[in-house]
């Protein structure tokens, strides 16, 4: 409901006059809807989220890189960004694939998410077009990369040793070898705007949950997190430095988490306060009360609500398909102007 009452005003109309401004009005309100997920583990599910490592500052420019054990690791990202005052700004580099999922794939679209397909061919010009879009130091932004490209399994972890093993590359046991080109690209067209890169090691007691688990509180009874921040003029700036450093940053996750897994924890906890339940509960009364009036206008209300409604679902079907995204009205003046004088 908060989709499709909010974006054809939010991320269509105010666009047409600032893409600064829409995406703060778009953030904020995917801000108010995801503060009901870390409401949900660590209040409702009694989820123990540890951080450990650095305390970071609040509301930063940042590239986030983490570790990929489980299909939810990016949600439990959301805690930490919900204590830093940026989660509303949380971007994700994901498959394309979910770009098709119904509904989810109209607020990713939205929320300027980038699609990969996971062959660098195809990616390159597509990344490094939606990167340009975010190097604006006005627009807050987190960016999260998982540059394993996909999430941990025996399996898949047997074929990276094999890989490292034949190209003299380190053997790792507890994560698999990052791809380094995803990576690169969003430092070199992010350099000059961001502040630093968080690296995230995610560890979970017990087992590594799924979604399900997830939702209904099945598990992780404990997630822990280590944190190190790293200011971007401290990652070198040519592609083979940066490649040889992101896969020793990955060396040293995987022996923080074959520590983990010997003593049950990460060095240095408790860097992170808990949730106010207050705050939370606030948010939650919020984003209820407003799905109920949208929900009693789309049923009960005028015609034209249900056209409106209408509307805004092919308008975000068309925009998700096509890849559709308005630009600002001053700028294609600006922009022809430039062209006359040329």
């Amino acid at each position: 409901m908060f989709l499709v009452y909010f974006v054809p005003p939010a991320a269509v109309v105010l666009r047409l006059f600032s893409v600064h401004y829409s995406r703060k009005s778009v953030c904020f309100l995917f801000g108010l809807w995801l503060g009901l997920w870390p409401f949900l583990f660590e209040k409702i599910n009694k989820t123990t989220v540890i951080f450990c490592g650095e305390r970071v500052p609040a509301k930063e420019r940042i590239l986030l890189i983490a570790n990929h054990r489980t299909e939810v690791d990016w949600m439990y990202l959301w805690d930490l960004a919900l204590r830093k005052g940026c989660l509303g700004y949380i971007k994700y580099v994901l498959k394309s694939s979910l770009m098709k999922l119904p509904i989810f794939g109209w607020g990713f679209h939205i929320l300027e998410f980038i699609p990969v397909e996971r062959k660098w061919e195809c990616d390159q010009s597509v990344m490094r077009r939606m990167l340009s879009t975010y190097s604006d130091r006005q627009d807050p932004l987190w960016l999260s990369v998982f540059p394993e490209g996909t999430d941990y399994t025996e399996q898949k972890c047997r074929k990276s040793q094999k890989y490292a093993a034949e190209n003299g590359l380190p053997v790792l046991k507890n994560v698999l070898l990052p791809k380094t080109r995803g990576f690169y690209a969003c430092l070199e067209v992010l350099r000059d705007s961001l502040d630093a890169v968080y690296d995230v090691t995610i560890a979970y007691k017990n087992q590594c949950p799924t979604f399900l688990d997830n939702l209904f509180g099945v598990d992780p009874s404990e997630v822990h997190m280590h944190i190190r921040r790293i200011p971007v003029k401290e990652i070198p700036a040519s592609e083979n430095e940066a490649a040889d450093w992101l896969m020793n940053t990955f060396q040293l996750k995987d022996h923080l988490l074959s520590d983990f897994i010997a003593n049950g924890q990460f060095p240095q906890q408790g860097t992170e306060d808990e949730l106010s339940t207050m705050k939370c509960l606030v948010n939650c009364g919020v984003v209820i009360a407003l799905t109920g009036l949208f929900i009693f206008l789309t049923i009960y209300s005028s015609i034209w609500f249900k056209v409106y409604i209408g509307l805004a679902c092919i308008y975000l079907a068309a925009s998700t398909y096509f890849d559709i995204r308005p630009s600002p009205v001053l700028g294609i003046i600006k922009e022809m102007l430039r062209r006359k004088t040329l």
